[in-house]
């Protein structure tokens, strides 16, 4: 909980709550308590994990990386949002590939997928930086702030992962 108030202030910022689904503007501190609140209760039940992406040197909150599982099916959903002035400096890639391997290896899914907004160019640079493939355009799937948007959908199979670990290209 002592992290809500940096959260508040990075994902507060409306250049994050524009290029994501899920993050409102305004994002007051009680917001980010009741995110944090919830990661907990969602790790225990197997629904997912949130990760706090951290500076090395510092330790500071640069950002947050999520799986959401659906383990029926053994797939899960990621997101993430990284601090606007943390953004150009691959902190999303390497988080991602985190990710991925935690969700391929120890969560052991057959598939991880994302969306993402299709004007939102940074975001398919890092998916396609993790691998992932375009799977299609859900046109004006979402709307945001009474404007329709279409969202862009990619994902990893298990076996392109494995490909890409054994060529050495992750």
């Amino acid at each position: 909980m002592t992290d809500a108030p940096e959260v508040r202030r990075l994902a507060g910022d409306r250049a994050i709550a524009a290029a994501t689904q899920n993050i409102p503007h305004p994002y007051e501190t009680a917001m980010a308590e009741k995110w944090i609140a919830r990661h907990q209760s969602a790790f225990e039940s197997g629904e997912g994990t949130s990760f706090a992406i951290t500076a090395r040197e510092s330790d500071a909150l640069l950002g947050a990386f999520g799986i959401h599982v659906r383990q029926e099916h053994r797939c899960g959903e990621i997101g993430y949002w990284i601090g606007k002035p943390y953004w150009g400096h691959g902190y999303a890639t390497e988080a991602g590939h985190a990710v991925l391997r935690y969700g391929f290896e120890q969560l052991d899914l057959n598939r991880i997928f994302a969306c993402y907004f299709a004007e939102n160019l940074q975001s398919g640079r890092v998916m396609e930086k993790l691998g992932m493939k375009y799977e299609g355009l859900l046109r004006q799937h979402v709307k945001k702030w009474g404007a329709f948007v279409d969202v862009v959908i990619c994902g990893i199979l298990r076996s392109e992962y494995d490909q890409l670990s054994d060529s050495g290209e992750r």
